[in-house]
């Protein structure tokens, strides 16, 4: 494992407890998914042909950070302690990664469009999706996706996590910049709905 590697250790108590959380939360959903959004897991498992060159690179530098994320949360909080979280910190970035496993879920129950890439999908006949979250921002999924990765270096314990999370936040604002610019010139009715939903991650800002 990253953390308990990077840590040098295994009794590494806020890494067991993110780590369980997150085993039981992949369960639920994969289980729920598998009754209730087949044809989005599958596909949400591959990807497409005219899935963009540029959300590749996206998703490989996410994958990067993501991984940076966990080792330097290792090495401060469960090695070295350059650094350290209060209880309280830790508490609130535990509530923080529930709300956002829980937008995440919203997102999947919502929008059977909700792939890990960015593309059109022509060959299942997608559509805008204007309910749920989307009430609210256009890319509800990505702005949840920031507030857990700043989330989980607090509940780990480091601040210096929060490097790479931060990268994570602006990785994101960028595809979601590129990914909001391809749906208005390649899906119908998105320009409409963008005009009825003016925020694209956080509601009365950006």
């Amino acid at each position: 494992m990253i953390l308990f590697g990077s840590a040098g250790r295994i009794d590494w108590l806020p890494a067991w407890f993110l780590i369980v959380l997150y085993a039981i939360y992949l369960i639920l959903v994969y289980l729920w998914s598998l009754r209730n959004a087949p044809e989005l897991m599958r596909e949400r498992g591959h990807i497409a042909s005219n899935v963009k060159t540029w959300d590749k690179v996206i998703n490989i530098v996410y994958t990067i950070l993501l991984v940076l994320l966990l080792i330097i949360s290792g090495l401060d909080a469960g090695r070295y302690h350059w650094s350290s979280t209060s209880i309280w910190l830790q508490m609130l970035g535990i509530i923080g990664m529930g709300a956002s496993g829980l937008v995440i879920w919203w997102v999947i129950a919502t929008n059977a469009f909700a792939s890990r890439w960015a593309r059109i999908q022509d060959d299942r006949g997608q559509v805008v999706i204007s309910k749920g979250p989307y009430r609210f921002v256009r890319h509800p999924m990505y702005s949840a996706i920031i507030v857990l990765c700043l989330c989980i270096p607090i509940e780990l314990g480091s601040w210096w996590g929060l490097i790479p999370g931060g990268c994570v936040g602006v990785l994101y604002m960028l595809r979601t910049k590129l990914e909001d610019d391809m749906l208005q010139d390649e899906l119908q009715d998105y320009r409409e709905y963008a005009q009825k939903v003016r925020y694209r991650l956080l509601p009365g800002v950006w």
